[in-house]
């Protein structure tokens, strides 16, 4: 019914966020070390929750579900649809939020562990085999 609006609101906040972190971050500068700075992380999630979002959206809106007239959400028109389509969107969509930014860590956590480890075996010096 509108399980997509929890993953749009988190995409909203966290758009926010990544404006606020590019403004106070000195131009062309990294805001920490690693292979991703805050500005690309943030991005990276925004794209995940704003894509998923806009995915859900057009399956409601394929399904019925959601309407170009308001009150846009069909579950709105009949007072008793009201309660399933609240729950809905605290079960469903809170999860789908928490997954998808629980994925986004395990990106972040991979990439950074991954290039930790290109990094040491750049700098490490050769070892020579004893004849």
């Amino acid at each position: 019914m509108a399980c997509f609006l929890v993953p749009l609101g988190e995409a909203i906040v966290t758009t926010v966020v990544q404006k606020v972190v590019e403004k106070r971050a000195p131009a062309g500068s990294r805001t920490m070390r690693g292979a991703f700075s805050w500005k690309q992380r943030l991005g990276l999630l925004n794209k995940m929750l704003w894509g998923g979002s806009a995915l859900l959206a057009f399956e409601h809106l394929w399904h019925g579900e959601i309407v170009p007239w308001p009150p846009f959400l069909t579950a709105m028109r009949n007072p008793a649809d009201v309660a399933p389509m609240l729950h809905e969107i605290a079960t469903v969509g809170v999860a789908m939020a928490l997954v998808t930014t629980a994925v986004w860590a395990v990106i972040v956590i991979i990439v950074e562990t991954r290039s930790k480890a290109i990094g040491k075996t750049r700098t490490a010096p050769a070892v020579r085999g004893v004849d």
